[in-house]
This record gives structure tokens, C-alpha cells and sequence, in this order.
């Protein structure tokens, strides 16, 4: 359960967002972020004095300074800060819940606030069942994921990988691999980890096996 928020109606209605392109949040994922744009250190701000959620979409297409909104997103909360000393803030935001795009508000902020529709994904504030996860064999993924590094000449923690509980290891996987953003948001509206972790493998196994894709890529 996500602290504080047991139903959708708990959670704030109004937000802002933070659109960037390839990248996702996912409910009890952690997101580093690293700001700079002055736009988004007053978002910052003014969420570190209010309730300090703030909603991760990715651009939907449309002009680079404004836009559109792809419809489905997912908030939350800043649970880590640090300021540098050129002004930057490095921020932690934990996923709480996925939410769809409701409405666009018209505002004078220099950044974007929109009303979200929580309900289709409640169960996200719900505790994760270990055990039903658990169950479904995480070799296929492992074994797409060992081809996909071995193509771009990267590795992972094996021990940690086969370790991990299911929910975390998929979750961070599917937030931190350097996928296509179309990619991105399929694996961030999978219904269930377990719809999620068979999204991740068929992309890991279609990625591995392209002969056009000599990418190099870093993990980070």
C-alpha cells in the first residue's frame, strides 16, 4: 500500500506534470531525476511546499515546448532532494499510482497541471501479492534479458536479478532499459506485473533478435 493513499479519492486530483520523452514511473518504482530547466526547478518548489506530487507522461507528439500529453500517467511523490551547487536539483520520485489523463488545466504556472482520473487503477495503492507473482517463471525474462545485454556488450547483477522479488525487478527493468518510447508506455499500461513482466520479455526478445539494431547503449 502506498503510504498515506489507501483509495483513488485519497490521492490530489490536480497536479503538475513532468513530460519526458523514454521515460516512465511505475506505482513503488523510484525515478531519479536530475533538474534543471528553470520551468521545472519552480515546479519543484512548489511542490516541495504543497503536497509534493507531480505526475511523470510522456509526449504525445506536437511542439517541443508544449506537447501533447500522452493519456495515461502515473504520479508521485518527491521522497528524496538535494541541490547542487550550479542550481540543479536532484530529486526521487516514487511511484504511487497510474492515472488517466483527465483534463489539461489552463494555468499561469510556467509548468503544466492537469486533472487525473485515478479509478481504472486503484489497485496500485493496493499491498502486492509476492506469492502470485512468485509463481510465474522468470527464466523467459532472464534469458531475453542475458541476449539483450550480450547484443550492446552490457551486464547486470546476476545474483541481485535472481533475487529480486518479481514486482521490483520488473518495475526497474522496465524503467530503466533504454527502450523505444511506444515500448515505454506499453510496458507503464500493462494491467499487472505479471501482464508487465510478459510485455518486458517479448520486448527484450524482439530487441535481442533485430539485425538492425546496433544501438550501444548504457544502462544507467
Amino acid at each position: 500500500m502506498a503510504q498515506g493513499y489507501v483509495r483513488a479519492t485519497d490521492l490530489p486530483q490536480v497536479f503538475p506534470v513532468f513530460p519526458l520523452g523514454g521515460a516512465i514511473l511505475l506505482p513503488r518504482g523510484q525515478l531519479p531525476l536530475n533538474i534543471f530547466e528553470p520551468r521545472y526547478l519552480n515546479m519543484i518548489d512548489d511542490a516541495m511546499a504543497g503536497d509534493r506530487i507531480i505526475g511523470m507522461v510522456q509526449p504525445g507528439g506536437g511542439a517541443a515546448r508544449a506537447p501533447a500529453l500522452s493519456s495515461i500517467g502515473c504520479a508521485g511523490r518527491l521522497t528524496g532532494f538535494a541541490e547542487t551547487s550550479d542550481g540543479r536539483y536532484l530529486v526521487t520520485l516514487t511511484g504511487l499510482c497510474r492515472f488517466k489523463l483527465a483534463g489539461e488545466l489552463p494555468v499561469q504556472t510556467p509548468y503544466r497541471q492537469i486533472r487525473a482520473d485515478f479509478s481504472a487503477f486503484e489497485a496500485d495503492l493496493g499491498a502486492v501479492d509476492p506469492e502470485a507473482a512468485a509463481r510465474h517463471d522468470r527464466g523467459p525474462l532472464l534469458e531475453a534479458l542475458r541476449r539483450w545485454l550480450e547484443r550492446r556488450e552490457m551486464d547486470v547483477d546476476w545474483d541481485a536479478a535472481r533475487q529480486a522479488p518479481p514486482e521490483a525487478l520488473v518495475n526497474s527493468l522496465s524503467m530503466a532499459l533504454p527502450f523505444e518510447p511506444a515500448e515505454k508506455q506499453a510496458l507503464l499500461e500493462a494491467p499487472t506485473v505479471i501482464d508487465r513482466l510478459q510485455a518486458l520479455t517479448a520486448i527484450l526478445s524482439i530487441d535481442a533478435a533485430d539485425p538492425d539494431d546496433d544501438s550501444q547503449t548504457t544502462l544507467q
